[in-house]
């Protein structure tokens, strides 16, 4: 228990978040380094999310309600990760709700001003906050969107093939974006064809090594 911990340097209260795009991965990361790690997980709810199969089928009607179901249940798990004493992979961040879906659907014009600011301002007073609890590592996943469409094709979510692939390509843009700007915790870019958690066991070892680096080199 705990050896991979020890291994790599890792404190055992830590609370890893993986970003990135739809399609990327970050499922798949986040239970390996759990198991890995002996850590719990934090999964984004999509199974019984009440807005999320309708937002796809009308982001004019939807856009504003899941990005506030999106922010109360992340900011509930949030502190429930903490108030566990931390040991965490969490799918997802709450910082990707505000800075890439709130912001696209404002600019593509599926959120109204109002929404969009009465959005903001509960984020800022909820989550950008001295006492609002931050994650030790952010793991940003990256590759090439032409891949990452193929796999969310793959993958077979029909809400997700029957949207505009325009969508995702404005969404990667919008990702790579954030990720250069983010300052709210430090960051490991990891691209997806620098390991294969399916084929290759030893992948594991080397994203772990890299964690380790960065949580005992920050600041």
């Amino acid at each position: 228990m705990y050896e991979a911990c020890e291994k790599y340097g890792i404190p055992r209260d830590a609370i890893i978040t993986i970003a990135g795009t739809v399609g990327v991965g970050k499922s798949t990361l986040t239970k390996k380094l759990a198991e890995t790690l002996d850590f719990r997980t934090s999964f984004e709810k999509v199974d019984g999310n009440p807005y999320l199969e309708k937002y796809y089928q009308d982001f004019n009607r939807w856009s504003f309600h899941l990005q506030i179901y999106f922010l109360a249940e992340r900011f509930k798990e949030q502190k429930r990760m903490f108030q566990y004493g931390g040991g965490f992979i969490q799918d997802r961040s709450i910082y990707e709700d505000t800075a890439i879906f709130a912001q696209m659907n404002y600019d593509n014009g599926s959120m109204s001003k109002e929404d969009f600011d009465t959005y903001n301002s509960l984020f800022n007073d909820m989550v950008m906050t001295p006492y609002f609890p931050h994650p030790n590592l952010i793991i940003y996943l990256e590759g090439d969107i032409d891949e990452i469409v193929g796999r969310i094709g793959t993958r077979g979510r029909q809400m997700e093939i029957d949207t505009p692939v325009e969508y995702w390509y404005n969404l990667h843009r919008r990702y790579e974006d954030w990720i250069e700007n983010f300052t709210s915790a430090p960051v490991l870019r990891l691209n997806i064809n620098e390991y294969d958690l399916v084929n290759d066991e030893k992948s594991i070892d080397y994203i772990l090594a890299k964690i380790g680096r960065v949580l005992n080199t920050k600041s």
